[in-house]
């Protein structure tokens, strides 16, 4: 699936405009996404992540049924990024990620509890306030679904590219990763439909690494793979122009942007 997009095939005139326009939506949101207390607090902790892992090389973790084949005992000492409900992975992976990011309402909404419970970094979108407090662990991201970017400073708006994964590449450039490695990234899933479809389970989650993830009753939003591909492409262009590399270690994933490596030759 790497045909370019609506978005991509728009001429400079007609991106301007659309820019426009969703800039004019989202003036609502404005004043206190930069004025409040905990947004406020949420800039200032950024701002000290800011290029804190310059060089250095980070995992990025999907939950595709993929990571039920991946030897998470090799993350050891390494830092990662995990997304939405992966602490079902302590149990049943025996892992767990440096940080955490969910920024889908409906994940938050529906795993607030097990949210407030973790002890380590996380990051949510500022929508997230009105299910979640603010902690010492907790940094509100001002992310929104208009306008497609790359941002390099996460400070400021971030574009969600339909998948938290594009949050999360655009979290590791912002803390200075050289060389961020996708793994868990399947790009591909069982159910199908209109993307952005909100639809609730009907038995155990064959999407994910665990049958729980998205158990029998969880509402979620069936996936939108080409808006996911032009935020991929996006991030891939931006690492790149800076010396720097995304790599897809995925095992079998789907996914075709990212320059490909095998996963156990990444460890000496």
């Amino acid at each position: 699936m790497n045909e370019l997009t609506a978005y991509e095939k728009m001429g400079a005139w007609d991106k301007a405009m659309r820019a426009a326009y969703d800039g004019l939506r989202r003036l609502p949101e404005l004043p206190a996404a930069y004025l409040h207390p905990w947004r406020r607090e949420s800039i200032r902790r950024l701002g000290k992540l800011k290029d804190s892992h310059a060089g250095e090389r980070c995992f990025i973790l999907g939950n595709g049924p993929s990571l039920k084949q991946t030897d998470l005992s090799k993350l050891k000492g390494e830092f990662c990024i995990g997304f939405n409900r992966i602490f079902l992975a302590a149990e049943e992976l025996g892992f767990t990620p440096s940080i955490l990011v969910s920024i889908n309402d409906l994940v938050v909404e529906q795993s607030t509890e097990e949210f407030k419970a973790l002890q380590m970094p996380k990051f949510f979108s500022w929508r997230a306030r009105k299910w979640l407090p603010m902690d010492e662990h907790t940094h509100f991201l001002y992310t929104s679904y208009s306008t497609p970017k790359f941002s390099t400073d996460v400070r400021g708006r971030v574009w969600e590219g339909a998948t938290v994964t594009n949050v999360g590449l655009q979290l590791a450039y912002h803390m200075g990763f050289k060389q961020a490695i996708l793994i868990g990234v399947d790009h591909s899933f069982v159910d199908k439909g209109k993307p952005n479809t909100t639809v609730e389970s009907q038995g155990d989650d064959p999407n994910h690494f665990s049958p729980a993830y998205f158990g029998k009753g969880f509402k979620w939003q069936l996936p939108d793979l080409e808006t996911s591909e032009l935020g991929y492409r996006m991030a891939r262009k931006a690492y790149e122009a800076d010396g720097r590399e995304v790599l897809d270690a995925t095992i079998g994933g789907k996914l075709q942007i990212f320059k490909k490596a095998a996963y156990d030759t990444l460890f000496s």
